[in-house]
């Protein structure tokens, strides 16, 4: 055989096991397979006593819909707060913008799969030498005008791109999740800063309700002073006491009116935005009558932290075969057509075309180990993402026992201070009474408007944890990712 006929045979030999390979879809490296997690049951703080009054909200393991949980308040600011936070706030939009980079990088990955085409053309106008050449043509002048196409196609055949690709649609379904992620952040922040700033203005109307009482009782104790009946101490212990509780007011008053700026801030707008209308004080927010959690199997489909593991595992896990694929050789196909002529005119004539074709072939016999040691990189990548997998979920149970337990714990503390504030006000009232009868000291009065002070504002301190906590709990459940369908 000789060396023309052993071309032409290698030649067809090689593109007809191209075309076999790439019909057979030879993919290298590993097939991604959905890790398996070893889930509880179900919730064991869920098992956790509590001692509760008859209006406590017990959460059940009962599965029902979170796409919307801040209705359950049944609180239109809250409600109309939220949709607006939605639509504008600004950590949202940016992870919207990586959604649109993730998609643009998987139309930069897809277009590896298919050839590329150049079109160009080109006028030359050259000169030969006449000393340079014994030819008639020496030192003459030529015009050469050229216009056509090139094209090159990286034939995938050991899959490195399609894993590539593979990759790039997995950033997308992570960024996906992502966004999610930041949705289901911001609606609990919106929610528990709207509880703190109704908590603010319930503690800063008890402080200004006691403030008055004390204020008629340092009325009374200076008339008893003209009276004869007590001394200054009494007067002076009774004004220290006004002062006190004036003096916890503005603090309030700041916490409260920062609520206003953090609200603001979350739905893109200045901070003093939403001052007007949410400085008048509403009712706090109250714990609906059920709260349904789930099983804990069901955050693998409904945390988007979750979910956006998951991806990044399958797009790594892509690259090592992206990775593998550059052990194999690369085949490609190039090819030119056009048109050339030294007169212009011909340009477009059948005679002026011109056109090449053909395979090439490379493969990297030495490389110092540096593919191997790249695939060994994407590996331990991989096993990272796996590890990282198991501890988002790990710390999703945790986040929502702990949720669970604070809750229920919550509710047990609240039962205890509302006693404690029946207690406290019938204190005050005997105190007073006993007082103006001159059966008891000043100092009883004042330690029981003190006491009360206190007992009412732990109450509704508690009467917030419970919604704060309540909503931790709807987070850490991953509810309201469903919300996007209000925008997106």
């Amino acid at each position: 055989m000789n060396m023309q006929n052993f071309q032409t045979n290698w030649m067809t030999h090689l593109i007809t096991v191209t075309a076999t390979v790439m019909v057979g879809g030879c993919t290298v490296g590993p097939d991604y397979e959905s890790p398996t997690i070893d889930m509880p049951a179900t919730w064991g703080s869920l098992s956790d006593e509590a001692v509760v009054d008859d209006h406590a909200v017990i959460p059940t393991s009962e599965s029902k819909s979170l796409a919307t949980w801040w209705l359950a308040f049944e609180d239109e600011t809250l409600s109309a707060l939220i949709e607006r936070a939605v639509r504008t706030n600004l950590d949202l939009h940016v992870a919207q913008v990586r959604v649109r980079e993730a998609r643009a990088r998987r139309g930069i990955a897809s277009a590896d799969l298919l050839p590329t085409v150049f079109g160009g053309g080109a006028y030359t106008r050259s000169r030969t030498s006449a000393n340079a050449y014994d030819d008639p043509t020496a030192g003459t002048e030529a015009s050469l005008y050229q216009a056509g196409f090139d094209a090159i196609w990286e034939v995938d055949v050991f899959g490195g791109v399609r894993r590539n690709v593979e990759a790039a649609a997995a950033d997308i379904a992570a960024s996906i999740e992502d966004r999610r992620d930041v949705l289901v952040t911001l609606l609990a922040e919106v929610a528990q800063n709207y509880a703190e700033l109704r908590s603010y203005q319930r503690r800063i109307a008890i402080a200004q309700a006691n403030l008055e009482g004390q204020r008629e009782t340092l009325a009374i104790t200076r008339m008893r002073l003209d009276a004869g009946l007590v001394s200054d101490l009494d007067v002076t212990r009774a004004r220290a006491q006004v002062r006190t509780t004036e003096s916890q007011i503005p603090a309030l008053e700041s916490a409260a009116r920062q609520s206003i700026h953090a609200l603001s801030v979350l739905l893109a707008e200045p901070p003093t935005t939403l001052v007007a209308a949410l400085s008048m004080s509403r009712p706090m927010l109250a714990a609906p009558d059920d709260v349904p959690v789930g099983l804990p199997s069901e955050l693998l489909r409904r945390r988007p932290d979750i979910r956006r593991a998951e991806r990044e595992l399958a797009s790594i896990t892509a690259r090592v075969g992206v990775a593998t694929a550059e052990l194999f050789p690369r085949f490609s196909l190039t090819g030119s057509l056009g048109l050339s002529s030294s007169q212009f005119s011909d340009l477009g004539d059948y005679g002026s075309r011109f056109w090449s074709f053909g395979p090439s072939v490379s493969w990297p016999v030495f490389d110092f180990g540096r593919i191997r040691s790249n695939i060994d990189v994407q590996s331990a990548r991989e096993e990272q993402a796996l590890l990282r997998y198991e501890q988002v979920v790990l710390t999703s149970l945790r986040e929502v026992e702990d949720a669970l337990v604070a809750f229920t714990k919550e509710q047990s503390r609240r039962v205890a201070l509302a006693s404690a504030v029946d207690d406290n006000r019938r204190a005050a009232e005997l105190a007073d009474e006993l007082y103006q009868q001159g059966l008891t000291d000043f100092l009883s009065v004042l330690q029981s408007q003190r006491d009360l002070l206190i007992s009412e504002d732990a109450l509704v301190q508690s009467d917030r944890a419970v919604v704060t906590q309540l909503v931790s709990l709807y987070k850490a459940l991953g509810g309201g990712w469903e919300a996007e369908t209000m925008v997106y």
